[in-house]
């Protein structure tokens, strides 16, 4: 997209008939829902996924600990995380997989987003959701029946506060006058994921995001999805998937299916990663939480013989 060419994180993500990698926050594997999250081993394999050339890393927002849902993912407040990558990171992409429109303000989101794309100097991804765990909504007092209408209001504020100065904003969550929001984005924007369908249509996603965070499918499914989506736009908007990854350590072990990805060998993958290329993905994030070895080997694995495949863009 020719507006975020000069998006430092953008542009080291996507590229028209190009797929690049990204690593999910936490770097680790672990059973039961809750991480180890050591900080200081957090802080060193994000370094390490840096100078390895992946080009994204990603955080989710998961406001409350559900036990049945099965993963807090980072546990930290997504933004606040961020911030704390951002300075112990220099150029890699950081993004949100995603920030839970529904139950925050979105002027509170666009302050936030802006703060750590200023901060990162214009690394920040924003996916954005709905959210889908049925105990987030009553312990917010938000009616899951008005998810659709709340991320689509999201969506206009925010975009709104970043472009515009002192803008005057009208809508159930905000009646914004003689106020601004501070800081602005440097590019008056930040590239705004929409994340599955969250409640809209391809054609609204199509006409109202920068692009599309989808979860794993079937390649078929996932080829015709983005065919349909893509001719509903003339630009070129890049389309992302997560993908659970627990590598063997033979390089030939063919794939065993698990939760949203598959156990399987580094030549497999190589071929499956470049099977979603060609279906018209453009990044893949890969999830490490089901890894059955130490998650050190596997970035030094995915780094010298499957990132040279599909390195992060200059």
């Amino acid at each position: 997209m020719e507006k975020f060419k000069n998006h430092k994180g953008y542009s080291r993500m996507y590229q028209e008939n190009k797929l690049t990698l990204g690593l999910f926050f936490p770097i680790e594997s672990y059973m039961g829902d809750v991480p180890e999250m050591n900080i200081e081993k957090q802080m060193k394999l994000a370094k390490r996924a840096e100078e390895l050339n992946f080009a994204s890393l990603f955080v989710r927002d998961v406001p409350l600990r559900d036990p049945n849902f099965g993963d807090v993912g980072q546990i930290y407040d997504p933004f606040t995380y961020l911030g704390y990558v951002a300075a112990n990171t220099e150029k890699i992409a950081l993004g949100t997989g995603s920030i839970i429109l529904t139950l925050r303000h979105p002027l509170h989101v666009a302050k936030a987003a802006a703060s750590v794309d200023r901060l990162s100097g214009e690394r920040l991804i924003l996916g954005v959701a709905t959210g889908d765990r049925p105990i987030e909504f009553p312990a917010f007092a938000v009616n899951p029946e008005d998810r659709s209408e709340l991320f689509r209001e999201a969506v206009a504020v925010i975009k709104k506060a970043w472009k515009e100065h002192f803008p005057t904003i009208d809508s159930g969550r905000v009646h914004l006058a003689n106020g601004d929001l501070l800081p602005k984005p440097k590019l008056s924007d930040i590239p705004l994921m929409v994340t599955g369908h969250s409640g809209q249509s391809p054609e609204w996603i199509a006409e109202h995001s920068d692009g599309w965070i989808y979860y794993p499918r079937a390649l078929k499914f996932q080829k015709m999805l983005i065919d349909n989506w893509r001719s509903l736009t003339e630009e070129f908007k890049p389309f992302t998937q997560s993908l659970y990854v627990d590598l063997a350590e033979d390089p030939y072990h063919v794939p065993i299916p698990i939760h949203l990805g598959f156990r399987t060998g580094r030549v497999f993958l190589i071929e499956f990663l470049e099977d979603l290329r060609d279906a018209g993905v453009n990044h893949v994030i890969i999830n490490l939480k089901y890894g059955q070895r130490p998650v050190e080997e596997v970035i030094e694995e995915l780094g010298e013989f499957v990132l040279p495949h599909f390195p992060a863009l200059s």
